[in-house]
This record gives structure tokens, C-alpha cells and sequence, in this order.
């Protein structure tokens, strides 16, 4: 699958330039537009893997919908712009740009920036599934540690064998031990009275 990429520049020339090279080099430019609004609403209708866009747009400037596409994490976020004043960049950094590119570039330059914008997004996307997944595994350890002790106090069960209770229960309902460890503590699940 080629890469998709929506260009934003309000310079149709440029805009042109960026889509001849970006097709020559392979990738897969899915939309095109002069406005910043526009980008925006076909970042979330084309799901694109890039959004290359123009600070000076009309609509919305390309800072403005840099932070639209980046709040949601749709696409990396490439900015072009005709200044490279530090607090421009800054700007862009702080809208969740990934890459900057200063006009007039260089079509050697564009390919770089583009793939680092590219490999940024895709760390930032690990870095949140990560954090999403050891966030998931902490809720399952407290919920697993007060079911224990539920069981350890009302069951009188030793701590192993209330952690094997949940955990075998877990695998022959093929549930999550959160689940199970959830329903102990509702007081919808017991071990079995002896």
C-alpha cells in the first residue's frame, strides 16, 4: 500500500510540484486543496497517512488545522512555509507538526521530511497504544488485588489460591481476569462452598 497524502497550499504551482513528486516517488496523493478548512475535513474523510500543509492558508490557517489533525491523531502533519523565523517553528512544533519544510525547498528535501514526519507519527502511535496497554494492565492488576482480597477475607482462601481461582475461572469461561476479578468483587462470582 502506498503512502496517502492530502497537500494544503494555497499556491497552486506549488501545490502541483508537490504532487508531481510525491507521485514520482511513489506515494499516493488522495486529496488536494488551497484551504486549511478543507484540509482538515478531508484528513477526516480520506484518513490520509500524511497532511502536508501551507501555514498561510485561507479558511484556516495551517497551524490552526495542524492542531485539528494532530488533536485527533489522523495523520502526521508536515507544515511548508515561506518563513523560518524560530518562533514559527515553534508554533508549528507546539501544533503537533512533525516536520517543517522552508520555501522554496529543494525536491531533494521534500522525500526526508516527509518520511520524518512519517517515522515520528508512527512512534508517537506506538508510544500511545503502549501507554494505552500498560494503563489496561493496571487497571486488570488492582482489579485482580481486590478481588484477592475480597476472597482472602470473605472466602478465607490463602492468596494463592485466590489468584488460581480467578485466574482458572478466566481461562475455562475464556474471559479476561478482569472480568472475573470484576464479578468478585460485585459479589456475582464465589468459589464453589466446600
Amino acid at each position: 500500500m502506498p503512502t496517502r497524502v492530502v497537500i494544503a497550499e494555497d499556491e497552486a504551482i506549488i501545490r502541483l510540484d508537490l504532487k508531481e513528486t510525491l507521485e514520482e516517488e511513489g506515494y499516493e496523493v488522495v486529496g488536494e486543496t488551497g484551504r486549511g478548512d478543507e484540509a482538515v475535513q478531508m484528513v477526516k474523510e480520506l484518513e490520509p497517512d500524511l497532511a502536508i500543509l501551507d501555514i498561510k492558508m485561507p479558511g484556516l490557517d495551517g497551524l490552526s488545522a495542524a492542531r485539528q489533525i494532530t488533536g485527533d491523531r489522523r495523520a502526521a502533519v508536515l507544515i511548508l512555509t515561506a518563513f523560518s523565523q524560530r518562533e514559527l517553528i515553534e508554533q508549528a512544533r507546539d501544533a503537533g507538526a512533525l516536520a517543517y519544510l522552508v520555501k522554496p525547498f529543494q525536491r531533494s528535501q521534500l522525500i526526508p521530511a516527509v518520511e520524518l514526519a512519517l517515522g515520528r507519527f508512527a512512534e508517537m502511535r506506538d508510544l500511545a497504544e503502549t501507554a494505552a496497554n500498560l494503563e489496561d494492565q493496571l487497571e486488570t492488576r488492582k482489579a485482580v488485588e481486590r478481588a484477592k482480597g475480597k476472597l482472602m477475607d470473605e472466602q478465607d482462601m490463602a492468596e494463592g489460591d485466590a489468584f488460581g481461582f480467578i485466574q482458572r475461572t478466566a481461562m475455562r469461561e475464556r474471559r479476561t481476569m478482569r472480568e472475573i476479578a470484576q464479578q468478585v468483587v460485585d459479589g456475582e462470582l464465589a468459589p464453589p462452598a466446600e
